[in-house]
């Protein structure tokens, strides 16, 4: 029986958790909150998120003691927002992922420092590059509760380990294949939030379905051009790693940071969106490390600076939208 860490209690670690256990992998299950921790174990679910999952206990085994959790397991899957992720491992010491993959699920970056959660694993634990890999794909949580087909890639250094971690994955309403570029599919993993931001204030100021179209076709456009500064590789952006994922963040009713993005374009301010909603819109912490790193790469990002100016600088989205729907053909 393979032993996998989930790091996280939030909607997509419950999801992650229930596809793993229901394929017979004994899940050691990290949940900071000791209360959520004895919920489960008495009633069987997690009570904040995807209450409805119901959890064999025989494969689930939670905990809110993290250096045991990882300790005891051979993968370590991170499942926590990425503006926490430091806050998470900090009691972890320095080679606490020796000899472990371990499995990104966060699509943001770390706040301040803007780089990759892998980026950010490889230097804090020394963890090398063939045991690092990266869950993306369209892929909401609440689908997955639901067992809705999903479809998830595996973004590796390595292909062996990729295709070993989509054995473990795959199931009647999961399919899972890997992907040899895992930077530039955790890249595009963090732009696609950006553009579902503005695809929201956009649905939020009122534009119709024919801007929000060009909005997601010309962020095609934009991403493609931060790749190709940033991480330079001949790539197919069609493929559901990238096109697939920003589709559905930029149209699903599931989409945190559509309806963030919603809110902000009635006009909630961002305290306000962020207490209504209770949950993390990555995005909201993407668009300012997206941002910074484009200051030297001069790429011209305008949907990924309008989200900026209006989230970070306070300018209307009403005057904002008026200069970007000037700059799309």
């Amino acid at each position: 029986m393979e032993k996998i860490a989930v790091l996280g209690g939030g909607s997509w670690a419950t999801a992650i958790v229930k596809i793993l256990s229901e394929n017979k992998s004994q899940v050691n299950w990290w949940m900071r909150n000791e209360n959520d921790v004895q919920h489960l174990i008495r009633f069987r679910h997690n009570p904040r998120y995807l209450s409805q999952v119901s959890f064999d206990l025989n494969y689930v085994k939670p905990s809110t003691d993290i250096q045991a959790v990882v300790a005891s397991s051979n993968w370590v899957i991170l499942a926590v927002p990425a503006a926490f992720v430091q806050l998470a491992l900090a009691d972890l010491p320095p080679d606490a992922f020796e000899g472990k993959v371990v499995i990104s699920a966060i699509k943001g970056m770390i706040p301040k420092e803007n780089i990759l959660i892998t980026d950010y694993i490889k230097c804090r634990f020394s963890v090398p590059d063939q045991n690092l890999l990266v869950i993306a794909g369209p892929c909401h949580a609440e689908e997955v509760a639901l067992e809705k087909q999903s479809y998830l890639t595996i973004g590796s250094h390595n292909l062996a380990t990729a295709e070993n971690f989509c054995e473990l994955l795959r199931n009647r309403y999961v399919k899972a294949n890997p992907l040899d570029d895992l930077d530039g599919v955790e890249y595009c993993a963090v732009m696609k939030n950006i553009i579902a931001l503005a695809c929201g204030i956009a649905r939020g100021q009122n534009y119709g379905d024919n801007f929000q179209a060009v909005l997601v076709s010309n962020a095609m456009f934009e991403i493609e051009r931060f790749l190709d500064a940033i991480m330079p590789l001949h790539r197919d952006l069609s493929g559901s790693a990238y096109l697939g994922d920003l589709l559905v963040t930029a149209y699903s009713q599931f989409s945190r940071n559509r309806t963030f993005g919603n809110m902000i374009g009635r006009g909630y301010t961002v305290k306000s969106a962020q207490v209504e909603m209770n949950m993390v819109a990555e995005g909201y912490y993407a668009v300012q490390s997206i941002y910074e790193l484009n200051k030297k790469l001069k790429v011209d990002m305008p949907i990924t600076r309008a989200v900026y100016h209006i989230l970070y600088e306070r300018i209307s989205p009403t005057v904002e939208f008026e200069i970007l729907k000037d700059k799309f053909r």
